[in-house]
């Protein structure tokens, strides 16, 4: 067996592994980058396989940074099938042709400026239509159940805790007289994420293939965030401001409602009551409509749920609903929120603040010590959200700059990933067999540096942080046999590289001219210098445009 690692090598995001093994290539995941322009520039580079080769893939879950490029995949002639679980099928029936439709959103505005210079317009990476195509590869599977996938591969999902669907993969593979077993962790939860069951402990495996977002870090328990919940919530509306909760449409959405539904229940004291009622009479919008789609999703998967909820569920308590809860659906209604003088609560994607409703509501808030913008997820560097949670005192959107004067508070123990401890006990969790080797995949590079010092200390297993391209063939002492180049990029998305640093550049260059001319002490002599460096710069830039 070899596995070729081909994304979220030393980040997070862009989860794609090339598996070979019993004369069969097949992909575990195919997710786009996410954050930074330069990374999510590499969505549109070439794979790193030839298409037509790939027998069939399996798919640990539905968010975009796993299954964001099936729709490219699709395009480029992959027909075969996709293996994923039933709720995941269900889920990227409505976050495909979503990414879909921002693609087209994003490429048309981009296409208005290089029309308006005359250049060629670029198609999208690929259509709501081209994702809706795509979708009649999934092949809807159960939890626990070993399918042949292949002639002596065969395969199991279990439940990874993180979202919706979200699963482990096990592989077992035979080769001659050898069968070797790996392990996909895909994204792994928490053991305290609402509604959903804890990971599956998975006994045995010969190699793992683990996720380490948080590697280096241990969230706060469950009853610690509720609490702190209601005190930024109920501060911030006694105070006559809105919370605005950058949250991704599937998965955290649904938690968060769910424990404003039942966070009554934690405690009995009379200044938790008080913030209780408080929250109880402030208006809750969710504004997004796949959140709103995503929900009902959540609704006909009820089984999937842990017991706690499928008991609530049993008493006529409906942990998605709950008084002053409401749905917006279209753009007018979203945007009358930014109207309303009522304090609110506005649930809104995406969890990153790159794109989607979240920036107009940003846009309003931000600027207004009254208001808090409330993370409850991870923002990858170089995202507007990375930046506003890391203490930006500007940001820029929609063009225009914004002073971040609104509490900023970061609820870490909302995440849907494993923090190091649980990372942690699900290795020892494997009392049959424990792994020969791990190999830490989804992770930023510090990170992942923590938990393999913490892996290789304590429990004495070896792991890798793979490269992207590296080819590992897996026998007794895991060893790289081969890396294919460093991650393909067009000379297109170069020039695309290049321009946008200049542009930041030039942003920089007008910051500190504008600093200087404010100073009164300059001399004239300055001034004409300034002058003269800026117009040989814009004739130069005149010169490129005009070639």
């Amino acid at each position: 067996m070899k596995i070729t690692f081909l994304g979220a090598t030393k980040v997070v995001t862009g989860s794609n592994f090339l598996v070979e093994a019993a004369g069969k290539k097949f992909l575990v995941d195919c997710g786009m980058y996410q954050g930074s322009a330069e990374e999510e520039y590499e969505n549109e580079a070439p794979f790193g396989f030839n298409v037509q080769d790939i027998d069939f893939m399996l798919l640990t879950h539905a968010h975009i940074d796993h299954s964001g490029r099936i729709p490219k995949l699709y395009n480029e002639g992959f027909k075969r099938p996709i293996y994923a679980h039933k709720a995941t099928c269900d889920l990227c029936s409505l976050m495909l042709p979503d990414s879909g439709h921002i693609q087209e959103m994003e490429i048309e505005w981009r296409n208005r400026k290089r029309e308006r210079k005359g250049e060629i317009p670029l198609p999208p990476l690929y259509t709501a239509e081209d994702a809706a195509h795509s979708l009649e590869l999934f092949v809807p599977v159960s939890y626990d159940e070993i399918i042949e996938v292949a002639p002596d591969i065969h395969v199991r999902f279990s439940d990874a805790g993180h979202m919706l669907g979200s699963s482990i993969i096990e592989i077992w593979a035979k080769e001659g007289e050898r069968e070797t077993k790996a392990v996909f962790t895909g994204d792994l939860g928490n053991n305290d994420i609402p509604l959903l069951n804890s990971p599956t402990m998975i006994d045995s495996a010969d190699y793992l293939v683990m996720e380490s977002t948080y590697g280096s870090r241990i969230h706060m328990r469950n009853d610690e965030k509720a609490e702190l919940f209601l005190k930024i919530v109920s501060e911030t509306i006694e105070g006559g401001g809105n919370v605005v909760i950058p949250s991704f449409a599937v998965g955290r959405t649904q938690e968060i409602l769910y424990e404003l539904n039942k966070i009554k229940e934690t405690r009995d004291d009379e200044e938790f009551k008080k913030r209780y009622r408080t929250l109880m009479k402030t208006p809750v919008y969710v504004d997004s409509p796949l959140a709103i789609s995503a929900t009902e999703v959540f609704r006909n998967n009820m089984e999937l749920f842990d017991e706690e909820t499928k008991h609530a569920i049993c008493q006529g308590d409906n942990p998605l609903e709950f008084p002053g809860l409401q749905f917006t659906m279209t753009a007018e209604e979203s945007k009358e929120l930014n109207e309303n003088m009522i304090p609110s609560i506005i649930i809104s994607a995406s969890g990153m603040c790159e794109v989607g409703r979240i920036k107009h509501h940003l846009k309003h808030n931000l600027w207004d010590p009254k208001n808090t913008i409330l993370f409850v997820g991870y923002q990858a560097p170089g995202t507007l959200g990375y930046n506003i949670v890391n203490g930006a005192k500007k940001v820029k959107i929609f063009g225009d700059e914004i002073a971040v004067n609104a509490r900023v508070e970061y609820i870490e123990g909302y995440s849907g990933h494993a923090d190091q401890e649980w990372l942690m006990n699900f290795i020892y969790s494997f009392r049959t067999q424990r792994p020969k080797h791990i190999f830490l995949v989804h992770g930023e590079e510090d990170s992942q540096e923590v938990l393999k010092q913490k892996i290789e200390e304590e429990i004495g297993i070896p792991v890798s942080i793979p490269e992207y391209g590296e080819v590992y063939e897996l026998n007794d002492m895991p060893s790289v046999v081969n890396k294919i180049s460093s991650r393909p990029i067009s000379p297109r998305k170069e020039v695309m590289l290049l321009v946008n640093r200049l542009q930041d550049e030039l942003q920089d260059m007008q910051d500190a001219v504008k600093e200087d001319l404010n100073n009164r002490e300059l001399k004239d002599e300055d001034i004409f210098r300034i002058k003269e460096k800026v117009k040989e710069l814009e004739q130069q830039i005149l010169k490129i445009i005009e070639g």
